[in-house]
């Protein structure tokens, strides 16, 4: 009863956990219902078969995701042969898939739209009006297109713009042409898709396919069947869920920082509170459950909202995901019940344990504490305080110099432990640093004339703890947000330096609107062309991106181009597999055939491509690949030479290099934008919190203050420059954490890379971040102060 009754009276010094508890319950609840969910289902043209066979997985490594190795074109036909004889299946038919795009319409890399019209019979989807393909010169397209029967479209494909004539639509997805066409543009098969006789029964159709199949394929029935979505829906599920995990754990950790921070100042502010609780016969035991009772309150309020607050927001979370594109289009969110009550606990358990310090250290309160008048910190630091201070900051220093010399791998952590580290070292110490800075930094205030600038002055220096209580968020909030934002800024401009520095070439032809370089647009740019292709290799069938390329590669990168029957490797790629020079090594490429090449050389790991091969090779096995980009060394060609039908565009080497990884550096603005704003949000409530605190507890100051003569004007102008420079003392140590670490950074960048690298800090969002603290701070002292004096004035 003491704690809930305590709670309903000091309201405003919960306030921060309460926020705290909510906000991160919420996003817990959100990212975990986002995660299992199952995503977007089975694809629609194939969703009309209700046993799908998909060839057998090379192994992948972790955030690659590509499509299984295809089977091989004979043993395709057997296994086809095979299922269409099973009991049950009325017909068995091989998918194959090519690149086709209608100008005008997006598609992502990768993506491959075309089928051979016996696949239709896989989908939920059929003809909606004309009729089927018959001719090489026909196709059928999605009525959503804006195309009827008997017009003329002009399609891009692999070899150039094709000029057909629509026999039919369909209402679904995708480009339809005859098998005898697909044939010529599409490479090997990765699925069979069974189409069964009526009555027949799928899991009995399923076990006989098993068997059929053997070792050389997986069989999908029902909801397993999303295994054969496009992989570029999973790698933006993959994505996405980095995404959502960073935010959970985040979320999770600086709410245990906000409910520990808040707490320890609400109970120092309460000191004398606790030791006229020891005079009256209260325990240590007693006073440190009245604080657990208190943290338990707030916990179960406070988690509850936040566990609402993500279920109903979870849906709406899941469209800004999409549209952001950290999931794929179509997919929706499952709402299991037990995800709520999960994160419910879990929001209880952080706020009690956030209480855990305070809660001791409320407990250790003498009874004379009751007697103390002056606010004056004669002790702010004890013995453990400093030594575990001094640990940190030295470990965070420590960190800095190491990130100048770490590895690329490595970098990341290392300049992550050295924020933290400062930070926490910093945040510690602060009740030491706090008076002497404070005193050098306002000396000229004291030789103002007036009383308030002495009274700022002397206020932040005499109440220690309150001070450092407020400076720690905002010290925390412009060391993360300085650290995130600067540090990825200053990476994606080294990268951009070094694909630039790496290739030697006037111009470069690019896509534009098209996710790679058709044969007709290489032919017309006339330079070093970079096939871009997936080959697999190993005893495990790895898949390895490649590139096919011409002789011209050499003058264009220094490497020397593989001719006939040779490949070049990396040294990451030649050290897995035991590949050396002068050995022949067997890959198996698109159209599931298998080659042995002659390793012509080992290069370096810095090169765009894992295996280097003659352009001709990739094209007569991936009839459906696609340039990245056509180097030039001579004079620019002019726009006129680049029809828009083409899709193509010339840049600067420059420019390209900055645009090469444009969707990627999207997804990792949205991803820093994100982790900003959490960890923003939460040291805001943190900083809101405090000062709200502090105010609300100094309004026998602030009667003080108005009985020695001052008008209320005077008095917020007190609270308000005070809080002014509080906040931008925590802004300068904030930047000051983060300043050694990215000055590591740009150094272990230029050392790795061997090219100039400066700092680039990401000024605007400092100063919005200063700038949002400034506000929320002063709105926090300026109207809680405002209301104590209008309610003295009317008593």
């Amino acid at each position: 009863m003491i704690s809930l009754a305590t709670a309903r009276e000091r309201w405003t010094s919960f306030l921060g956990s309460f926020g705290a508890v909510a906000l991160g319950v919420a996003v817990v609840t959100m990212s975990a219902l986002v995660l299992l969910s199952d995503g977007t289902g089975v694809p629609r043209r194939l969703a009309g078969a209700p046993v799908l066979v998909q060839s057998p997985a090379g192994e992948r490594t972790g955030g690659v995701f590509t499509e299984n190795p295809p089977w091989a074109p004979e043993r395709a036909e057997e296994l086809r042969r095979a299922l269409a004889r099973l009991p049950g299946v009325d017909a068995a038919v091989a998918d194959r898939s090519f690149y086709a795009q209608v100008p005008g319409r997006e598609q992502r890399r990768g993506e491959r739209q075309g089928h051979p019209w016996s696949t239709a019979r896989l989908s939920t989807y059929g003809l909606s009006a004309g009729r089927a393909p018959t001719a090489a010169g026909e196709i059928v397209l999605d009525e959503s297109l804006g195309y009827g029967p008997g017009e003329h479209v002009t399609v891009l494909t692999a070899r150039g713009p094709q000029r057909l004539t629509v026999s039919g639509t369909t209402d679904g997805p995708g480009y339809y042409v005859t098998d005898r066409r697909a044939a010529e543009l599409a490479g090997g098969t990765r699925a069979i898709g069974l189409v069964l006789r009526p009555g027949a029964d799928p899991a009995r159709v399923a076990e006989a396919a098993r068997h059929a199949v053997g070792d050389d394929g997986t069989v999908l029935t029902g909801a397993a069947r999303d295994a054969l979505a496009p992989k570029q829906d999973e790698m933006t599920r993959w994505i996405g869920g980095q995404v959502l995990t960073a935010m959970a754990l985040l979320s999770a950790f600086v709410t245990v920082f906000n409910v520990s921070s808040t707490f320890a100042f609400a109970v120092a502010q309460r000191r004398r509170e606790f030791g006229l609780l020891r005079i009256v016969g209260a325990t240590p035991r007693q006073v440190q459950r009245l604080v657990y009772g208190e943290a338990l309150l707030v916990g179960v309020i406070g988690a509850a909202a936040g566990a609402v607050a993500g279920v109903v927001l979870a849906p709406a979370m899941t469209g800004l995901l999409i549209d952001a594109g950290f999931q794929p289009a179509g997919f929706e969110v499952s709402i299991r019940w037990w995800v709520p009550a999960a994160a419910w606990t879990l929001g209880v358990a952080t706020a009690v344990a956030g209480a855990g310090v305070a809660s001791r250290r409320a407990s250790r309160v003498k009874p004379l504490e009751a007697m103390r008048e002056a606010v004056v910190d004669s002790r702010p630091m004890t013995r453990r305080r400093w030594a575990t201070g001094l640990v940190t900051t030295g470990l965070g220093t420590a960190c800095s110099v190491g990130t100048a010399f770490a590895g690329a791998d490595g970098m990341v952590l290392t300049a992550l432990g050295a924020a933290m580290c400062l930070t926490a070292g910093l945040t510690l110490l602060l009740p030491a640093l706090t008076g002497p800075v404070i005193g050098a930094l306002t000396r000229p205030l004291a030789r103002r004339p007036g009383a308030t600038a002495v009274l700022v002055r002397e206020n932040m220096i005499t109440a220690v703890r309150r001070t450092s209580a407020t400076i720690a968020p905002v010290l925390a909030t412009v060391a993360f947000a300085v650290l995130i934002t600067s540090a990825v800024q200053t990476t994606q401009s080294a990268d951009t330096s070094r694909q630039a520095a790496a290739v030697r070439a006037e111009s470069a032809v690019v896509p534009r609107g098209t996710p790679g370089l058709s044969d007709a647009a290489v032919a017309r740019a006339e330079g070093t062309a970079l096939l871009s292709t997936t080959v697999y290799g190993g005893e495990r069938q790895v898949a390895l991106a490649a590139a096919g390329v011409t002789p011209g590669f050499e003058r264009t990168y220094g490497v020397r181009a593989p001719r006939g029957n040779a490949v070049v490797v990396t040294g990451a790629v030649a050290a897995a597999h035991g590949w050396r020079e002068g050995r022949t090594v067997t890959l198996t490429f698109e159209d599931g055939r298998t080659g042995r090449l002659r390793v012509a050389g080992v290069v370096d790991d810095s090169m765009p491509y894992q295996v280097l091969l003659p352009r001709e090779v990739v094209r007569a096995h991936d009839p459906s690949a696609l340039a990245d980009v056509v180097y030039r060394t001579g004079t620019g060609i002019g726009t006129a030479a680049l029809p828009a039908r083409l899709g193509a565009q010339e840049v600067s080497v420059a420019a390209y290099a900055a645009s090469d990884d444009a969707e990627e550096d999207r997804l990792v603005r949205v991803f820093t934008l994100i982790l900003v704003t959490i960890t923003a949000g939460y040291t805001m409530i943190a900083v809101a919190s405090t000062v709200l605190t502090a105010t609300a507890g100094r309004v026998r100051d602030l009667r003080v203050l108005r009985l020695s003569g001052a008008t209320p004007r005077q008095v917020l102008l007190t609270l308000a420059a005070e809080t002014c420079c509080v906040v931008v003392l925590g802004a300068g140590l904030g930047l000051a954490v983060a300043a050694p670490t990215l000055f590591g950074v740009a150094h272990g960048l230029r050392r790795e890379l061997g090219l100039p690298v400066d700092l680039s800090v990401a000024w605007p969002w400092v100063a919005g971040v200063v700038a949002g603290c400034l506000l929320l701070a002063t709105t926090a002292t300026v109207l809680p102060a405002r209301a104590a004096l209008r309610r003295m004035r009317r008593a």
